[in-house]
């Protein structure tokens, strides 16, 4: 063991949640500081769709009280909190998660105020995300860019500014964040910042390393994703996740503990150990465990992800939630018309997903399985569009690599653009605009 008794009594214990863990915070940048951020912005906020004030306050300075808004939206009562305030540059709001251009880098690294608005997030916290997402567009409308305190990362203005007037809420993934550190030593401590405020415990992969933390990613996300789109409670070593399976076909079942325990599972960390946790990582924070079979599971008998690495493979399989799928399949028909007007110049090439009804479907079932499977987009024809199978199905026996047929949008679930520069997907449509 790590820790003796005593140290562990002493030492290993969760610190209490910070303040951008208990609610969400966002901070909206304006391109022009010198615009009064609150003039009108109430009425900005009662032209969201859908939302009714209740009550309202201003902030008041001198008390260092912020103000407040209560309304309802979609038949649930919110409160959201704001202030305009300082704002300083920090190295670790990442910037990788969206593209911006040199000169949105330097203008966010010279910002000095912004408006912050903070709120509780409901069951939903898709919802929850969009919603602030609305809001903070309709408050600062000439925005530069979006600070997502609580998920340690910088938004696109671009992308908040086409997310909140979509009908589709944001993904699980754009919720949170994956930080990656490393050591000298090729060590790799995986962790995520934003789940907190949706009620979820923080998780971490320990002792990952350079060759594997990929694989150790998609992991984490993919579990991490699974528990937004929860249908029921998740209590830590006590329930699992059936999220993929090992190229050897061995279901991976994946369950997280506290940190203050997790770390007695490990004798010798580079990373993530108590060190590490004197000024952070140290509250609601889980590292992921494996479950090796169902007898490990029955017996709560812990593995490292770490001996999974070899089964893991150069691509291994893990779920999207039927939640997911809806969602992605809602967003690619909604931004289909990039596809119309960007796949034709010939520069670019699209790749377009399509649901094809499997064999093994049983006769007379009201819920139809499909295999979501790339096409090549060929040609346009009118409102339907020739494409190309670009690999061989797995569940549709007549029909095979190279096989072309005619399409409408109904039969799409995903695409994608490649252009000289970039990839764009439904999710990443603001590159195009």
């Amino acid at each position: 063991m790590l820790f003796n008794k005593k140290k562990s009594q002493e030492s290993l214990k969760e610190a209490p949640l910070g303040y951008w863990e208990e609610k969400s915070y966002m901070i909206a940048l304006p391109k022009d500081e010198s615009q009064d951020m609150q003039e009108g912005i109430f009425e900005r906020i009662s032209a969201i769709q859908g939302l009714k004030i209740k009550a309202k306050n201003m902030p008041v300075e001198s008390e260092e009280r912020p103000g407040s808004i209560i309304f309802e939206y979609d038949g649930e009562e919110y409160e959201v909190g704001y202030y305009v305030g300082e704002f300083q540059w920090s190295e670790l709001l990442g910037m990788r998660n969206y593209l911006f251009s040199q000169e949105e880098i330097t203008k966010i690294k010279a910002a000095s105020k912004g408006l912050t608005l903070f709120m509780e997030f409901h069951e939903d916290c898709k919802k929850s995300f969009h919603l602030q997402l609305k809001l903070a567009v309709a408050m600062v409308p000439n925005l530069l860019a979006l600070v997502d305190e609580s998920g340690e990362k910088m938004i696109s203005a671009k992308w908040a500014v086409m997310a909140a007037a979509s009908a589709v809420t944001p993904g699980p993934e754009d919720i949170y964040t994956v930080q990656a550190v490393s050591d000298k030593k090729g060590e790799v401590w995986l962790h995520t910042h934003g789940l907190l405020r949706c009620q979820i415990t923080e998780l971490e992969i320990l002792q990952s390393d350079t060759k594997n933390y990929d694989n150790h990613y998609h992991l984490l996300s993919t579990f991490a994703s699974s528990l937004i789109d929860k249908k029921e409670p998740f209590i830590p070593k006590e329930n699992s996740k059936y999220i993929g399976i090992l190229i050897n076909r061995q279901p991976i079942v994946v369950t997280c503990v506290s940190w203050t325990e997790a770390l007695k599972e490990y004798k010798k960390l580079s990373l993530g150990g108590l060190k590490d946790r004197q000024q952070g990582h140290n509250s609601k924070t889980s590292p992921i465990f494996v479950y090796k079979s169902e007898e490990d599971e029955k017996n709560r008998k812990l593995s490292k992800v770490s001996e999974y690495n070899s089964l893991l493979g150069d691509n291994p399989m893990f779920f999207i939630s039927n939640e997911e799928t809806d969602r992605m399949r809602a967003l690619a028909r909604e931004r289909f018309h990039y596809v119309k007007e960007h796949a034709q110049n010939p520069d670019n090439t699209a790749m377009i997903k399509i649901g094809l009804l499997r064999d093994d479907n049983e006769e007379g079932s009201n819920e139809l399985e499909q295999e979501h499977i790339w096409f090549e987009l060929l040609a346009f024809e009118g409102d339907k569009f020739k494409a190309k199978l670009t690999q061989e199905p797995y569940a549709v026996e007549d029909m095979h690599e190279g096989d072309e047929g005619v399409y409408t949008i109904d039969d799409v679930t995903d695409w994608i653009i490649y252009t000289p520069n970039y990839s764009v997907t439904p999710g990443t449509a603001y590159l195009l605009s």
